[in-house]
């Protein structure tokens, strides 16, 4: 694929529901790929997964894709968010777990362009969706991304 590939990112933490979807709405994005390792949380309000699914069909018709591959493990998250694991060490076994999974292969730069990684983090520095984006964007070498 010689085209440049647009890529967008966004959290929902901190975030109003009409703050979110607007977001998605200006930026023309087709596609939600949630890189949750748990997307069925109380704590998720509006960004549980039935309920997302249903508000970005109906209101923006905007498709959604639960991407696993795209999820730390439950031990790496755990090391990190409740023992108090430093981001340079989880940033780094999560690059090698996404160059273990392949995720390059696993998901195609069609499916990519004009998607949006999700997940919870409110800013994108020490958060996954950011990890992905850019080991996607050094194994192609075309992808421009946007954190919403």
């Amino acid at each position: 694929m010689t085209d440049a590939i647009n890529l967008y990112t966004i959290g929902f933490t901190k975030k109003t529901a009409r703050e979110f979807f607007e977001s998605l709405s200006k930026s023309g994005v087709k596609r939600v790929l949630d890189t949750r390792l748990n997307n069925v949380s109380q704590l998720a309000g509006f960004a549980k997964r039935k309920d997302l699914e249903y508000f970005l069909k109906t209101i923006l018709q905007i498709e959604y894709q639960h991407a696993i591959d795209l999820a730390p493990t439950k031990e790496m998250l755990e090391e990190y968010k409740k023992k108090g694991g430093d981001w340079e060490t989880y940033e780094q076994r999560f690059l090698e777990l996404m160059e273990s999974r392949q995720i390059e292969d696993k998901i195609s730069p069609e499916i990519v362009e004009s998607s949006c990684l999700l997940c919870s983090e409110a800013q994108p520095h020490h958060c996954h969706r950011r990890l992905v984006a850019e080991y996607w964007q050094e194994k192609w070498g075309n992808v421009n991304i946007c954190h919403l």
